[in-house]
């Protein structure tokens, strides 16, 4: 097995496979495209649904103290308010007075090495850094809020102005009395969702590591009070293993402890799960103790009681704390990616690209491949497709050589290819070859389905 030379040239190739094979597009590219948008094509939205599929199998439904939610996008803009965002959620922009370019002013400091100070960077400080795109003057940093705001109605008055969540927790804070009404859940519990969230950033683009639009897949978990380090160690843990499990390279995973002006105004403990991006070693995940904060200011704000009555003493009633594991999906498909891409040198000095995706996430499971066009291989190929489609995501491919049709499949991550040949017609078998061992088997037509339950 080998790697791309460097690690520019590892995300060059990965962005142009993801284009070509159907995994990523440029968001409104016949337009010119929009900055910091992307569309998923068949295969990439096929391997997000597989991803948020595992996520949500894995955290939701195989324990027993979890349960899900499907929160709204546009909520009461109270409750940005009440959750500290509309005060706090900003960044720092600084202009170029030459090409009136934008860029946050704290990650221009952090690529020259100067450590920024808060989100309100010094002008002090801030001369020393210049327009990376013409070398111009930039203008003092000021704050601009992250959210998008819209409108309810045609009239566009304050009065009726709307948020886009810049995250999905707080329709979990809200809801928290609701869930707990309806599912009778006992300490301690969480409430996960999987959902878009929006932020109005100035981004350095680095693919799908950073977008005006993603994904996020979250669980707020409600513990007593003096009980959250042992439920943050455990979620600490329970995350690195699922790491493992979807197939990223837990040799550029690392633990990051957040400290002082870093930590979120709600946060007493946070860790970020950073990842070695081939741009650099950033935020994957993010696992935060969120004390009391949400659900107390939640009921300031709203005038609710948002309490937990003890079970076994009902006059025992308090506010529980909350630990958070937060995953992004773009971010972790993009992990994936990167994990899974391999360039193996072959006999003969020919060299094969490789998605090594488990086999959970893997768009296709297999691929059928007829030796032929020929109607005697075609017409019973299809049929084996058409019959294997009913139990799992499969292929037909009978285009170009079988060599070119492998070296396609290999490039998708397909696990197993099928091929039909003449000798099918005479023993009823078809040759099985496997991705990551190009070794070949032949495995009975009326054997494949169990085969593939099995191997997958």
């Amino acid at each position: 097995m080998g790697k791309p030379q460097s690690q520019a040239e590892m995300m060059e190739k990965l962005v142009s496979l993801s284009k070509r094979r159907g995994f990523i597009f440029p968001g409104s590219e016949i337009y010119g495209g929009l900055a910091n948008t992307w569309d998923y094509g068949p295969l990439g939205a096929q391997l997000k649904k597989n991803l948020k599929d595992h996520w949500w199998k894995t955290f939701v439904q195989q324990r027993a103290d979890m349960v899900g939610i499907d929160g709204g996008i546009l909520m009461n803009p109270k409750i940005w308010e009440a959750s500290g965002h509309v005060e706090t959620f900003h960044d720092p922009l600084v202009e170029c007075k030459v090409c009136h370019k934008r860029f946050r002013a704290d990650h221009l400091l952090s690529v020259k090495g100067i450590e920024p100070q808060g989100v309100h960077v010094s002008p002090q400080i801030e001369h020393r850094a210049a327009c990376p795109d013409c070398d111009g003057e930039l203008t003092p940093p000021r704050a601009f809020n992250l959210m998008f705001k819209t409108f309810i109605g045609p009239a566009e008055d304050s009065t009726d102005a709307v948020y886009l969540r810049p995250e999905t927790a707080q329709a979990i804070f809200v809801n928290f009395m609701n869930v707990l009404n309806t599912t009778r859940k006992r300490l301690p519990f969480g409430i996960a969702q999987i959902g878009k969230a929006f932020r109005n950033e100035i981004t350095p683009g680095n693919f799908t590591f950073r977008t005006l639009e993603f994904e996020q897949m979250e669980v707020e978990y409600f513990v007593e009070p003096s009980t959250w380090e042992t439920a943050f160690e455990g979620w600490a843990a329970f995350m690195e293993v699922w790491a493992r499990t979807i197939g990223i390279d837990a040799r550029r995973l690392h633990r990051l402890e957040v400290l002082g002006d870093d930590l979120a105004h709600y946060s007493k403990r946070t860790i970020d799960f950073e990842f070695d991006f081939p741009f650099g070693r950033s935020e994957l995940w993010g696992l935060a103790y969120r004390t009391d904060f949400d659900l107390t200011n939640h009921a300031k704000h709203s005038g609710e009681r948002l309490e937990y009555t003890d079970a076994s003493d009902q006059s025992k009633k308090f506010v529980p704390h909350v630990v958070e594991p937060s995953l992004g999906v773009d971010r972790t498909m993009l992990a994936v990616l990167l994990s899974a891409y391999d360039e193996e040198a072959l006999e003969g000095g020919d060299t094969r690209v490789v998605l090594r995706f488990t086999p959970e996430l893997a768009p296709f499971k297999a691929a059928v491949l007829p030796l032929s066009k020929k109607p005697e291989l075609a017409e019973p190929s299809r049929a084996l497709y058409e019959r294997l489609l009913k139990r799992f995501p499969v292929d037909y491919d009978e285009t170009q050589s079988i060599g070119k049709r492998y070296r396609r499949q290999d490039e998708i991550g397909t696990p197993y290819c099928l091929t039909f040949d003449f000798d099918s017609l005479i023993d009823g078998a078809v040759t099985v070859r496997d991705r990551d061992s190009m070794k070949q088997e032949r495995v009975k037509i009326e054997d494949l389905e169990n085969y593939l339950e099995t191997a997958l």
